[in-house]
């Protein structure tokens, strides 16, 4: 089922937007903390956000800003507010389209589906996968945290997805093992833990630390 997250101040409009959406059986999310919508979104991962231009503290082209240093997440631009000017702005923020106020609810949803067929294949699954404000991207093989980012190795890569994967589980090393290397040739287990120490190193100097922890004699798990 896809989230979609809802940034909108009228509550009236987010109320609709919503009660449609879960008539297509989609999971509806709005947004009622406006100061804090990224941590809104880390915590629904959402597939799509209607976002609008005009909202309390912050405008939507800096959540739309703040959201494409973490994630390609598809946005549409909704708002009353729909001179060339302001359509131009959020296209070049990293909106994928604009729907003027005020706008049929079908024709959205139209809009909607167009863009969630495009971005996901029918596959109904995220390009990140997060923790707490850490977001793992799945397609540049990179970590974001806050204002920071790591390009990681292929192995660094692969342990953070599986760790991610399993958040809250203790991995074992064999599993981690299996991930990073993907045969039956004997591999040193010593060349796991200087792969975790390197990684952990990357992690401690963007202000991750403790990330991830050892479970001694079973393996490790994200914190």
């Amino acid at each position: 089922m896809y989230k979609i997250m809802i940034v909108e101040d009228d509550m009236g409009i987010a109320d609709s937007i919503k009660t449609q959406l879960e008539t297509w059986e989609y999971e509806a999310f709005y947004i009622t903390d406006f100061k804090n919508v990224i941590e809104e979104f880390s915590a629904i991962n959402p597939h799509l956000i209607l976002i609008d231009i005009s909202l309390p503290f912050f405008n939507g082209y800096h959540w739309c800003n703040e959201i494409r240093k973490i994630s390609k997440v598809p946005i549409i631009f909704i708002s009353s507010i729909a001179d060339n000017m302001n359509i131009v702005m959020a296209m070049n923020m990293g909106g994928d389209d604009f729907i003027a106020k005020p706008f049929d609810l079908n024709v959205l949803m139209a809009k909607m589906q167009a863009i969630l067929r495009r971005s996901y294949d029918f596959t109904n699954e995220t390009n990140i996968l997060q923790h707490r404000e850490a977001f793992l991207n799945l397609e540049d093989n990179s970590l974001s945290y806050k204002n920071e980012k790591l390009i990681l190795t292929k192995n660094e890569y692969r342990i953070l997805y599986t760790l991610m994967k399993q958040k809250n589980k203790v991995v074992s090393r064999e599993k981690l093992m299996e991930e990073l290397w993907q045969t039956d040739s004997f591999v040193d287990e010593n060349t796991l833990t200087v792969n975790i120490n390197r990684l952990r190193k990357k992690l401690n100097e963007i202000g991750l630390e403790n990330f991830i922890s050892t479970k001694f004699g079973i393996g490790y798990i994200i914190n």
